[in-house]
């Protein structure tokens, strides 16, 4: 049970001013978290934030691939994240070694990671991608050239299919909570709700489903939106539906529902919520502020690396958002 008095998130706000520290926090983390952040969006963005604030030490409340982005933005910041141990089971499935053998069974080839991977692949990684911008960082390398895309095989499953290029290569990863987004459970849900808009992560395992309901007529097309967690944080401040079927970490809806009040915000699976995100609490935020750990350190040498991949992600011009 916890014993935190009910102002815990004024301390909060009282020890970041003065440790001159800002604290961000992801779209999936505890409501609690979100509410008593500066500043709520995906990682991308965030490490953006991280990067333009004058604060001298960054909080950063998700998993630890996030806070790593933010310190190879903001190297000269402190970094800290509330629990060291939050990992994600979707950056665990790529390694530097890993991918360094792929890159040598395809020399030659580009490869793309999505921004959900360790500071060391992003080292190893020519260009980075969020789901948000993806597709247009896969076209915007030669048709002619082989593409190796990691890690998660359903945003790679996305991209093939929107670009129609044949050449990619997909590295089969996954995160366990959008792959366990099934589409039997998509199905059940549009049944059950025909009248709603359908907000689709192109992470879940059924999001070939989604479009395949709506290009059978199952489903309308025009309700039917594979987005980013950014794209979906537009498209609700934009709807005019009355009810919003939403397959993604279940913590996403705190701010869809922040974002468009009138409107009724459905899980497709209730059950996704990411343990890792979870560790996050309001007890471990307040002993990271309270003692100034965890701190994030990414080497000199991978953080150059790394922020190229990043830099040239970004330098394309296309869309923010990320996860």
């Amino acid at each position: 049970m916890s014993t935190l008095p009910a102002n815990w998130a004024d301390e909060v706000r009282e020890l970041a001013s003065a440790r001159n520290a800002v604290i961000l926090a992801h779209n999936y983390q505890l409501p609690e978290i979100q509410d008593a952040a500066d500043h709520v969006g995906d990682s991308l963005a965030l490490s953006r934030i991280a990067a333009q604030t004058d604060a001298a030490e960054v909080i950063f409340c998700g998993v630890h691939f996030m806070a790593e982005t933010a310190k190879i933005l903001s190297p000269e910041k402190r970094v800290l994240i509330p629990d060291a141990a939050a990992g994600c089971s979707l950056a665990d499935t790529i390694t530097a070694d890993a991918l360094r053998e792929w890159k040598m069974q395809h020399p030659g080839a580009v490869v793309v990671s999505y921004v959900n991977t360790t500071a060391e692949v992003k080292a190893e990684t020519d260009i980075c991608c969020t789901s948000a911008n993806a597709v247009d960082v896969v076209r915007a390398i030669p048709a002619d050239q082989e593409v190796l895309f990691c890690p998660d095989q359903f945003l790679g499953a996305h991209v093939k299919r929107e670009t129609g290029r044949e050449n990619i290569h997909i590295w089969a990863g996954e995160c366990h909570v959008h792959a366990d987004i099934s589409p039997s459970g998509l199905t059940q849900a549009v049944k059950d709700n025909p009248d709603a808009e359908l907000f689709v992560h192109p992470e879940c395992g059924c999001t070939t489903s989604a479009l395949w309901l709506a290009s059978q007529g199952e489903f309308p097309a025009q309700r039917t939106h594979v987005l980013s967690t950014g794209g979906m944080l537009d498209q609700a401040r934009a709807t005019s539906s009355k009810k919003v079927l939403v397959a993604t970490e279940v913590h996403m809806l705190h701010q869809l529902k922040k974002a468009r009040p009138d409107t009724e915000f459905l899980p497709v699976n209730p059950d996704a919520s990411c343990p890792f995100m979870e560790m996050i609490t309001p007890e471990k935020l307040l002993r990271c502020l309270r003692e100034g750990r965890d701190e994030v350190h990414v080497a000199p040498d991978v953080a150059a690396k790394a922020a190229q991949a990043v830099q040239r992600m970004i330098a394309i011009g296309t869309p923010g958002g990320g996860e």
